[in-house]
């Protein structure tokens, strides 16, 4: 497929008339070193020239000393922009089910550097990157009686600061898989990697290196109300950009239920400026809604949860949001690249990679975000609720 018919499929994905955005698609460009990270806190706290006159028909023989005009100031010039950058991925489970052959333990062993090899170039230059951390990084060995736990040791929060990612979401139904000691040791490991949290209803401001207050909230399985308050505390607390990180929707589907898209537009309602959605493992259609993007489900990236996922189609998605000078801050633009979260197709390595653009998982990503995509939904063969 040709680069015209591409760009026009993701202009049409990505509702950019909808949108009102400036200069539709595009790459970003590069960004400052690791911000430092803010405090978290529980939404539950609940001119013109003068004029001279026209010169006399005689010429004097000696002309008159007159004083010159007086000099009309220069405007003052007009401040461009701030541009940032923002790059956002999904699911990181950097554990697998104990004792699993070909597991992610296993495959990494050890190798911070791994999972993100053939993806950091797109997150090292820009001024933040997200993720969902849907794991426990933890020495703790008792786990609550569930289906599928997952657990990595501590130090593997390192592979989120080699893969340049400073912001991890634990608003998810796994950080708790080993009770509140993995939870908290979980927020602990990647802090001391350099990478600041935000948990189960709660918020946080997190400024950049160049200043941007980025605001995030987060809850699994949460009500509208929820969502309300930790918006509304992150508008309180003077965030210039805020983000929902909403964990929720039905496993294995590629489509909205009415949950989500009741509480992603009560999200935007209420002053979020972009909805991150977590959970059905599968990548979902994006939505514009009053001008503000939604995207219901980011889908797997480094998941440790499957040795070979039935579908291993995901994406990054990056967008420049703009700082004009009177303080005034809106998404200017975005796109999305299409990826595998795995190298290797008869099983996963891990490793996500871009796909390219002859590649038909590369329009497949591009059908499943614009709603375009007709397969049939996964079917996961166990109970599940949102506690698991």
């Amino acid at each position: 497929m040709g680069k015209g018919n591409i760009a026009e499929k993701i202009i049409l994905i990505l509702l950019i008339l909808a949108l009102g955005f400036a200069g539709g698609t595009a790459r970003l460009r590069p960004k400052a070193a690791a911000p430092a990270p803010k405090e978290t806190a529980q939404p539950r706290q609940t001119e013109k020239p003068q004029e001279t006159a026209p010169p006399s028909q005689e010429t004097p023989s000696l002309p008159e000393t007159t004083a010159p005009p007086e000099e009309t100031a220069a405007p003052a010039p007009t401040s461009a922009p701030e541009a940032y950058h923002l790059s956002f991925v999904g699911d990181c489970t950097f554990g697998s089910v104990a004792g699993l052959p070909g597991g992610y333990l296993s495959v990494v062993n050890g190798d911070y550097a791994y999972p993100f090899a053939k993806t950091v170039q797109f997150f090292r230059d820009d001024d933040f990157t997200m993720a969902n951390l849907e794991c426990c990084l933890t020495e703790e060995t008792v786990a609550r009686a569930k289906t599928f736990v997952f657990r990595a040791p501590p130090d593997y929060a390192n592979i989120l600061a080699e893969g340049s990612v400073e912001f991890a979401t634990l608003a998810n139904n796994h950080v708790l898989d080993y009770g509140q000691k993995g939870y908290d040791d979980t927020r602990a490991a990647a802090r001391a990697a350099g990478v600041e949290c935000v948990g189960r209803d709660e918020w946080t401001v997190y400024e950049t290196e160049r200043g941007l207050r980025i605001g995030v909230y987060g809850v699994s399985f949460g009500t509208t109300a929820q969502i309300r308050a930790g918006v509304a505390a992150l508008k309180e607390a003077g965030a210039e950009f805020i983000i929902a990180a909403l964990h929720w929707g039905d496993e294995g589907s590629y489509q909205v239920n009415a949950d989500q898209k009741a509480q992603a537009h009560a999200a935007i309602d209420a002053g979020a400026d972009f909805v991150y959605g977590s959970h059905p493992h599968t990548l979902q259609p994006m939505e514009v809604y009053e001008g503000k993007l939604i995207v219901y489900c980011m889908g797997n990236w480094s998941f440790g949860g499957n040795t070979n996922p039935r579908d291993k189609d995901t994406m990054i998605l990056q967008m420049t949001v703009l700082r004009s000078a009177d303080g005034a801050v809106e998404v200017s633009d975005y796109t999305v690249i299409p990826c595998a979260s795995s190298g290797e197709t008869d099983r996963n390595n891990y490793q996500p990679v871009p796909y390219a653009e002859s590649d038909e998982g590369y329009q497949r990503v591009l059908d499943k975000l614009g709603g375009d995509f007709r397969g049939s939904d996964l079917t996961i063969g166990y109970g599940y609720s949102a506690n698991e």
